[in-house]
């Protein structure tokens, strides 16, 4: 697996913290309490782009980001710079040197990559000294929140495309550098066949495929012209791009194109549409390609296409079979954020008890869970069935119920029949990586296949149908005595 991190930015990224990261960690260390032990959760809140589903992305890039934390010498020249409101050291010298020695101690569980996950399920679970793990929120969340947010997006793109291939075409419209390189790495876990940028296939090893643009065509006195003589240079990579003057015409040129192309031995792979009305053009152009000989010649569309309209075209019998998907893939357009936490949920005492921790909020869905936590997934013959949070130091029965935390009138239990496993499994120990991921092609079939073991109508654009997660019993009621104690205060 290529390690992005590492190859692409030789500077330390350690300070890929927000500031009160590290003024809570230097409070820790002044009290006395750094090495205290406690828990954190990532998680998201709201089901992203309004479907019922997010696909987990973004723990390879994260592992590889924690084999390289380390304070630099320029990150400690830096922090020392810092200064307070009176002009005084932000950071005493002697918590400068302790991040000079910082060495990370962490047990860290996630869920692994392309595994379909739901609002409230910590796709990461931090447990280690509050100083070690307050510091690594920041990064995390960075990384996770937008290659799960582009993997989501691309699954419900290939979604809607199902059974043609999508191409991602976006890295021209990335938020940057990095922001094209992750999101075409998640864009392939989510489904899609290929990229057109070379950087990312080079860096993951994903397909690579595209055509040519307007300007190659107007760099030619015709267009009939410019298609031959791209032929002629890449007679087994023919998509001719048909709509810089007249598609139709377009078409009927690149067809003589190809009749050319097959007396030499060579046979165009297709034609690619970027404006217009896609579905009437699509149509003609099939006509057009059949009656003159070209039956398996593919007819590629881009022009800012995502799922909502490439599910309209199919509906109107739009003769597409290649789908280039750009902008609204790699930005996630209409939801450029998901609504990632890393929140604390458990702290050991004094004494070295465990106690569990809730956040209160007016808002109801900003109410956190507490304790440490893992996410049960139950089965049957028919596929998955409900996901349990559970405390992983509660003793489970045979049959174990689970209530919606926000309608406790719902719940559901384990019976007879039901198989389970557990979502979250050990990527870090102490200082060591202890996971490894699979390749970027396994990882994005077995996000296909367990896609594949929830109800189709989850995947719906409109009104998807829910997938009912709980808390364990006796969780859902730890949580409530936290919350009415919190409320006495």
């Amino acid at each position: 697996m290529h390690r992005q991190i590492r190859s692409i930015y030789g500077e330390s990224l350690t300070l890929l913290i927000d500031l009160y990261e590290l003024t809570m960690a230097y409070g820790y260390w002044k009290l006395g309490i750094a090495e205290r032990e406690a828990v954190f959760h990532l998680n998201f809140r709201k089901k992203p782009f309004n479907g019922a589903f997010a696909v987990a992305a973004g723990l390879e890039t994260a592992l590889d980001f924690l084999e390289r934390f380390r304070f630099s010498a320029s990150d400690l020249a830096y922090l020392s710079s810092l200064q307070d409101s009176h002009g005084q050291p932000l950071f005493e010298k002697a918590f400068i040197e302790y991040l000079g020695d910082f060495a990370l101690q962490c047990d860290i569980d996630a869920v692994p990559e392309g595994t379909p996950i739901f609002p409230y399920e910590p796709l990461l679970r931090v447990q280690g000294p509050i100083l070690h793990a307050q510091i690594l929120e920041s990064a995390l969340l960075n990384i996770i929140n937008f290659q799960t947010l582009i993997a989501t997006k691309a699954a419900r793109i290939c979604w809607a495309a199902r059974p043609d291939p999508v191409v991602e075409f976006g890295v021209r419209r990335a938020q940057g550098i990095d922001g094209a390189l992750s999101a075409s790495r998640a864009a392939y876990i989510g489904g899609c066949e290929s990229t057109s940028h070379l950087l990312a296939g080079k860096m993951y090893g994903i397909p690579v495929k595209g055509t040519h643009a307007h300007s190659w065509i107007m760099a030619f006195d015709e267009e009939l012209e410019s298609f031959y003589a791209y032929s002629q240079v890449l007679p087994h990579n023919c998509i001719f791009l048909v709509d810089t003057y007249d598609t139709i015409a377009g078409v009927k040129h690149a067809i003589k194109a190809a009749k050319r192309m097959r007396e030499k031995g060579a046979e165009m792979i297709g034609v690619r549409l970027d404006s217009g009305d896609l579905t009437h053009l699509s149509i003609e152009i099939r006509r057009l390609l059949d009656e003159a000989g070209f039956p398996q010649a593919k007819i590629m569309a881009s022009n800012e296409l995502d799922e909502h309209l490439i599910t309209d075209l199919k509906h109107q019998g739009a003769k597409i079979n290649v789908w280039g998907v750009g902008t609204h893939l790699v930005t996630g357009k209409e939801q450029p954020a998901i609504d990632g936490v890393y929140k604390l949920s458990a702290i050991r005492d004094a004494k070295g008890q465990w106690q569990r921790k809730v956040k209160i909020s007016e808002q109801l869905a900003k109410v956190t869970d507490p304790g440490i936590l893992q996410v049960r997934r139950y089965y049957n013959g028919q596929g998955y069935m409900a996901d349990m949070l559970y405390d992983i130091h509660t003793e489970l029965g045979a049959e174990c119920r689970f209530v919606d935390p926000f309608d406790p009138t719902k719940w559901v239990a384990s019976a007879d029949g039901t198989g389970y496993q557990d979502l979250l499994v050990p990527v870090w120990r102490g200082s060591k990586r202890v996971y490894r991921s699979p390749p970027l092609e396994q990882i994005r079939a077995y996000a296909s296949e367990e896609l594949a073991r929830f109800s189709p109508a989850m995947r719906r654009f409109l009104y998807p149908q829910p997938y009912f997660v709980g808390l364990e019993k006796s969780l859902y009621e730890m949580k409530l005595q936290l919350l009415t104690r919190a409320h006495k205060r």
